[in-house]
């Protein structure tokens, strides 16, 4: 299952975006540190695709993708040498896949901490920097001296001397123009900065109808280094207590669509670059998450390694060409479904059924 950190100042909503993502209850009060302590939550992740093809199949079960969300200690100015809760923090973030900056954009004289979103960026940016940066000089030497020894080994020397420069021109690795040969090499490292990231940015109620306008300083900041999302995460968290049909109406009459989780989720599958194929039947509808790129025997692989062991064929329909015929049976016998061998690549919303002999 793919892990997310949360990752913010004090009072960034962090927490609460983690409570409406994961249905938790967290404590939230306005002053630092409320959170102390890493959480995690398993986030259910609705899918609209899923949706139909259960309707559609009167499926009796419905399995949306999962993802855990790690809600880590908020992050101050001077973490790297301890401040705050420095320690703990870099502790809980080397453990997710990716990493998602919470930034508040709103000013509340009820509760401290940093409001402008660009300049809270700047502050996670640089501490994430100089941790890395330290970690990172621990190693080299020992490293290059290894180098010397082995040659084999000058290619990932060469790729710690690259990473050490930028970060010492103060800029965190995933925003750098490493190579993804060189990043991948940076792996065993465990740099914080290597891992992929987005941002949610935290509204006030009042600037949800001008979102664009809040995340535009952040967006031209990054560029295209990654997503951006605007979340009203108070909004989202006063949601996730209701039940699903109450939950939709708020969030339609709010102008809020689907929601936060959606969104985040997605956004978190593209920084990691997966991506979900879809099964359905009477019995089980379920989504799936898989490494893009894939192909059909390792897709397999995801529901059973005895399917990927003894993998003979995929029979494949789009999950909405499928919805609009009305059943598999009646896919198959318009010769709608696809028969595709271990060389295909698996598509986003691809609904399979998979033929195996073990």
């Amino acid at each position: 299952m793919e892990r997310i950190g949360l990752v913010g100042l004090p009072n960034s909503g962090k927490s609460s975006l983690f409570n409406a993502l994961t249905g938790a209850h967290v404590p939230v009060a306005p002053h630092p540190f409320t959170t102390t302590e890493t959480a995690v939550g398993v986030a259910h992740v609705a899918d609209h695709r899923l949706t139909a093809l259960a309707a559609m199949s009167a499926s009796r079960k419905v399995v949306e993708a999962t993802v855990e969300v790690v809600d880590i200690a908020g992050l101050v100015a001077g973490a790297e040498h301890g401040e705050g809760l420095g320690n703990r923090f870099l502790a809980g973030i080397r453990e997710v896949d990716a990493l998602c900056f919470v930034l508040r954009s709103f000013a509340d004289d009820a509760i401290p901490g940093e409001s402008d979103p660009l300049a809270a960026l700047g502050v996670l940016e640089l501490e994430l920097v100089l941790a890395d940066l330290a970690s990172l000089e621990s190693q080299l030497t020992r490293q290059q001296k290894a180098a010397r020894a082995n040659p084999a080994l000058g290619g990932a020397t060469r790729a710690m001397e690259a990473a050490q420069a930028v970060l010492s021109s103060g800029v965190p690795l995933y925003r750098s123009t490493l190579s993804a040969e060189e990043k991948a090499s940076l792996a065993p490292l465990f740099l914080l900065t290597n891992k992929p990231f987005f941002c949610v940015v935290n509204l006030a109620d009042d600037e949800v109808d001008r979102t664009d306008d809040v995340l535009a300083p952040v967006v031209a900041e990054l560029g295209d280094a990654t997503t951006v999302l605007g979340v009203s995460v108070e909004l989202e968290a006063e949601a996730r207590g209701l039940d699903v049909d109450e939950r939709a109406e708020l969030l339609a009459g709010l102008g809020l669509g689907e929601g936060a989780l959606p969104r985040v989720a997605r956004a978190l599958f593209d920084a990691i670059g997966r991506w979900v194929f879809l099964t359905t039947g009477e019995k089980e509808s379920r989504a799936w998450t898989f490494r893009k790129g894939a192909k059909a025997p390792e897709c397999a692989g995801v529901i059973h390694s005895d399917l990927q062991r003894g993998f003979i064929r995929a029979e494949v329909i789009r999950w909405d060409e499928l919805v609009e015929i009305g059943s598999w049976a009646a896919a198959k016998s318009a010769g709608r479904i696809r028969l595709e061998g271990k060389d295909y690549v698996v598509q986003d919303g691809d609904t399979l059924e998979i033929r195996f002999n073990v």
